[in-house]
């Protein structure tokens, strides 16, 4: 691990008895990377709950065992990791082993941080303890119930299912002749977590894939996170990225909007709290990175605009199960070409969300609302509002189904008992008036 560079003190500065500039300079370099890279880790989203101070901990993870709690990671001593040496920071962010022995649960993404490398590890661990306040916070009690709540089988999960970090490193790093895959490789694969949420999991909630090495399930779209569906990060032309420039992903990440749609759920926080804050020259890295992904789906015709939708909306004919309600509820802002106004109002038409296979994201976003928070290269929230108080199950199935089929778009229908089955999976928290709070 790399350390500062050691120095030789000054006469002066042992007769004030203070630091030397250039050391100070260093450290704040140092913490100054940290910043960056927690910024790339996106530890303020899981680590910040709303009402508390940054880093406190206390953001519910529902998993099938039970509901826990993310950790205070500032550096009070009592309720946070003042009391972590180096090594006991390194050992719980890249292999989830905390300073007594016992396995952190798999909702810290360690099986990606285990390619963290020395330096970056060194540069977040002097962020953590130097430049972040020290909060006194317990994080709430974990509710998960005996036997489910013994530590023992993480262990023997950790030993199955997370590599070591030697390996981790070996494998990201390698992948790649070109430096710039490498880079964004690290970023995507390491810090960014990104297959933790955007990868499918087996039936012990492991990814199925970790790195681009791993086969085509790695970032190939993953299960329903409170109601919202990770879509494909590969290439595929209808439901991944397959008609995504380098750049509509790098001012995606930038500022969570783009000429082809736009960012809701978890993907805003990331946004807001990490990707946002990256260099453009990260951006790039990352987005090249991505485009380089082949489909997993290698069988999945391409997208091509139908324009009968809009010609029959032009001429007023609503004969088609959901039209109606499309018109009186939707058209103002996606339009009836369900192209949508870029940046603003995200287009329907050829969109990887209505065209999955899963269509709780529409339920949701239609039920619950949602917003997009201003970014620092994007100033302007957008919010859409919901509609649980004004289209019954039937309504939204009959909405959902038309803008899933329409303009070319071709995806199976749903019913009202999907509708129904669906709400019961959304947290109750989202279910309310008022727009799904993102930040």
């Amino acid at each position: 691990m790399r350390r500062l560079l050691s120095y030789v003190p000054v006469l002066a500065a042992l007769t004030l008895g203070s630091t030397p500039a250039f050391a100070q300079t260093d450290r704040d370099a140092l913490i100054k990377e940290g910043r960056y890279v927690a910024a790339a880790s996106d530890c303020v989203a899981c680590h910040t709950a709303p009402g508390r101070p940054a880093y406190s901990g206390g953001i519910a993870f529902t998993l099938p065992i039970g509901t826990i709690y993310s950790t205070n990671i500032t550096p009070d001593p009592n309720h946070g990791i003042g009391k972590y040496s180096e090594t006991d920071f390194a050992r719980a962010i890249r292999q989830g082993i905390r300073p007594d022995g016992s396995t952190l649960y798999p909702a810290m993404p360690f099986p990606s941080y285990a390619r963290l490398t020395d330096h970056d590890i060194h540069a977040l661990y002097a962020y953590f303890h130097d430049a972040v306040k020290a909060e006194p916070l317990a994080a709430p009690e974990n509710k998960v119930s005996w036997p489910l709540s013994m530590r023992f089988p993480l262990t023997l999960w950790r030993w199955a299912f997370a590599p070591a970090p030697s390996a981790a490193r070996n494998t990201t790093l390698h992948q790649f002749s070109d430096p710039t895959l490498t880079r964004g490789a690290y970023l995507v694969e390491g810090p960014g977590h990104c297959g933790a949420c955007h990868s499918p999991r087996g039936i012990s909630m492991q990814e199925k894939g970790l790195t681009a090495a791993d086969g085509s399930s790695f970032l190939s779209g993953g299960a329903a996170i409170d109601g919202w569906v990770p879509p494909s990060l590969r290439q595929e032309n209808r439901t991944g990225l397959g008609r995504w420039n380098e750049d509509d992903i790098v001012l995606f990440l930038k500022t969570g909007r783009n000429r082809q749609g736009e960012s809701f759920g978890g993907m805003s926080d990331a946004i807001k709290h990490g990707t946002q804050h990256l260099s453009e020259g990260d951006l790039h890295a990352m987005a090249k990175y991505l485009l380089a992904l082949k489909p997993a789906d290698t069988k999945q015709a391409d997208w091509v605009y139908n324009t009968q939708t809009a010609s029959s909306l032009h001429k007023a004919d609503f004969s088609e199960r959901g039209a109606k309600i499309y018109i009186d509820n939707c058209a103002a802002c996606h339009r009836t070409d369900g192209k949508g106004y870029a940046a603003v109002f995200p287009p329907l038409a050829g969109n990887p969300v209505l065209m999955g296979k899963d269509p709780a994201s529409l339920v949701h976003i239609i039920q619950s609302g949602a917003t997009l928070p201003g970014m620092e290269a994007a100033p302007s929230a957008i919010t859409m509002p919901d509609f649980r108080n004004r289209l019954t199950d039937q309504q939204v199935a009959d909405v959902v189904t038309f803008i899933r089929h329409a303009w070319g778009n071709n995806a199976p229908a749903i019913s009202q008992e999907d509708v129904a089955a669906l709400k019961k999976t959304m947290p109750e928290r989202n279910l309310s008036n008022e727009a799904v709070p993102l930040n």
